[in-house]
């Protein structure tokens, strides 16, 4: 493959930024994940472009071409231009002096290969110019194309400059490596030398990965090769992989959930183990408190709403191994649309307070039980 081919390519609002660049004699390259996931045929979120030019260079000609730069990472050598209400970054290129397993201090460089180098994975030192035509410094296409994960050059090195690499190996073999290949046994056996780093990193960007690894088709082989290697048991200790392949096969025509298969992986305090946001929080501890409950999946439906109902049928299933049956999607969604019959004016006054809020959850609980079928007449006698 020499060239590629896309509409995000030929974009006015892409173009006049290539040209705002190439115009003054600048190089201008796409880079990582829109080259290689039109490549791969994957939908393409953004668009990052790698140059030669500085950061302060770069913010004065997209001023003069009437575009607008925000200095959003200038120090670091990244501008983010926008183009037509598109954001587009451009990164200068650079080489990494420093680096401390969180952070770098890098310094700018006039050259592709510097830019590349310094990058995670051989598949993400992916180029391509205005025109589509392909760049591979580093002989990363072969590995794209095979769906093999492989850190540039020595795996050790590239995750001791970043200890969040660990994770990313993992996620991106979850997304776009060979499930039927397994994981690059170099990049297995630097993510396990190196778990003591993983503790530097935030619970934040370890969360953030985690969560984006659980949302990809099959997350499963990542996962267990993340517990036979004990990076799963670093960031989430008492977490298991045994249950996760059971739930994604169950989960056939499903939409992926991250909440869901956390709740697969089990592991304590995981809320705050991974910084998970309140509402994720609060979806988390619901799967919890009903898997082992005697809740129907009508009432399920019912009172937690289709979506969550059905997490926790998937879970049941998963976690006691047992087979799904199709008939709890009717029931759930029998429970969702039924609307309870009595209000709190329908008991006053003879009920006040206390009582009347007892009287309803008592009245509500024997509707629930008779399947939603008793009438307001009915409950009401």
């Amino acid at each position: 493959m020499k060239r590629i081919a896309a509409d995000w390519i030929t974009d006015t609002a892409t173009q006049n930024i290539c040209h705002m660049l190439t115009g003054a004699g600048y190089e201008c390259y796409f880079v990582g994940g829109c080259v290689r996931n039109t490549i791969l045929n994957v939908t393409v979120n953004d668009v990052d472009i790698s140059t030669n030019a500085l950061p302060d260079r770069v913010m004065e000609l997209a001023k003069d071409a009437g575009l607008h730069p925000i200095p959003t990472g200038i120090d670091h050598g990244t501008v983010t231009v926008i183009a037509s209400g598109t954001p587009f970054e451009i990164t200068t290129y650079r080489r990494d002096i420093e680096t401390d397993g969180r952070r770098a201090v890098v310094a700018f460089s006039d050259t592709i290969i510097d830019d590349a180098r310094r990058r995670d994975f051989t598949m993400n030192a992916l180029y391509a110019d205005q025109n589509g035509l392909i760049s591979d410094p580093l002989n990363g296409l072969p590995d794209l194309l095979a769906h093999r994960v492989r850190f540039i050059e020595d795996a050790d090195r590239r995750i001791k400059e970043d200890y969040l690499r660990i994770l990313r190996f993992f996620r991106f073999h979850a997304w776009y490596g060979d499930i039927n290949e397994g994981l690059d046994a170099e990049g297995l056996a630097a993510s396990a030398a190196n778990l003591a780093g993983l503790e530097s990193i935030s619970k934040e960007r370890i969360g953030a990965e985690l969560k984006k690894l659980l949302t990809a088709t099959d997350p499963a082989p990542s996962i267990a090769s993340m517990a036979a290697s004990g990076v799963l048991n670093t960031i989430l200790p008492g977490a298991g992989a045994k249950y996760l392949p059971v739930l994604v096969h169950l989960e056939e025509n499903t939409k992926p959930n991250p909440i869901r298969r956390l709740a697969a992986l089990g592991g304590g305090n995981t809320e705050a183990l991974l910084r998970l946001s309140k509402a994720e929080s609060r979806h988390l501890q619901k799967l919890r408190d009903d898997i082992g409950s005697t809740r129907s999946p009508a009432e399920l439906g019912y009172r937690l709403g289709p979506d969550m109902a059905l997490d926790i049928m998937l879970l049941r299933a998963a976690l006691f191994e047992t087979p799904f049956d199709p008939e709890s999607k009717k029931q759930i969604e029998i429970g969702a649309n039924a609307k309870f019959p009595v209000v709190a004016a329908d008991l006053m006054p003879a009920y006040q307070d206390a009582r009347l809020g007892d009287k309803l959850s008592n009245l509500k609980a024997k509707w629930i039980k008779s399947g939603f079928a008793l009438t307001k007449e009915q409950l009401l006698v």
